[in-house]
């Protein structure tokens, strides 16, 4: 019988393996229309948490990012970034969590020796990328996280994150 509809117990063993897609179906099986609060500014239900997965994925995947490719993000503990800590492992790429508390020369270390392919960064952090962009060495694409959907002009992006969600099919497998 399958089991991934019950409640288990503290200290119980759970009868599948504990991959990052079964933490972001499990809460699909048993209370999908439960809210998600990010600081009273984002409410998302489970259902629709799923849908933002899916459609970031399908979003990145036309951006280029494959499997084995390292994908950085530059962001606030949001629920974006909740969305990428799922997403990115699931397509198989590698999820690089980067402190944005660093030094501009430690950030640029980290990049470049993590081999990032892939940015994902909030504009507050956009003068940072701007200031070692020239010297970092495998970024290919940057995608930036706006609180408004509207990029600053003059500034080097292959896209907004909400806007390449609205864009992306969320049918990924």
């Amino acid at each position: 019988k399958d089991m991934s509809d019950r409640m288990y117990q503290p200290g119980e063993s759970y009868r599948y393996q504990l991959l990052i897609k079964h933490i972001l179906n499990f809460p699909m099986t048993i209370a999908p229309e439960q809210e998600i609060v990010y600081r009273d500014k984002v409410r998302l239900t489970y259902r629709t948490l799923n849908e933002r997965v899916h459609r970031l994925a399908s979003g990145l995947a036309k951006l280029g990012v494959k499997q084995g490719d390292t994908v950085c993000v530059l962001d606030y503990d949001t629920h974006r970034y909740l969305e990428c800590y799922f997403d990115i492992p699931m397509m198989g790429a590698v999820l690089h969590t980067q402190n944005w508390r660093l030094s501009p020369e430690q950030i640029l270390y980290t990049m470049n020796h993590a081999a990032d392919d892939v940015v994902l960064i909030h504009e507050d952090f956009l003068p940072l990328l701007e200031g070692i962009r020239g010297q970092m060495t495998t970024v290919k694409k940057v995608v930036l996280i706006t609180e408004n959907g509207n990029a600053p002009p003059d500034t080097k992006i292959d896209g907004e994150y909400e806007e390449m969600l609205r864009g992306a099919d969320t049918g990924y497998v």
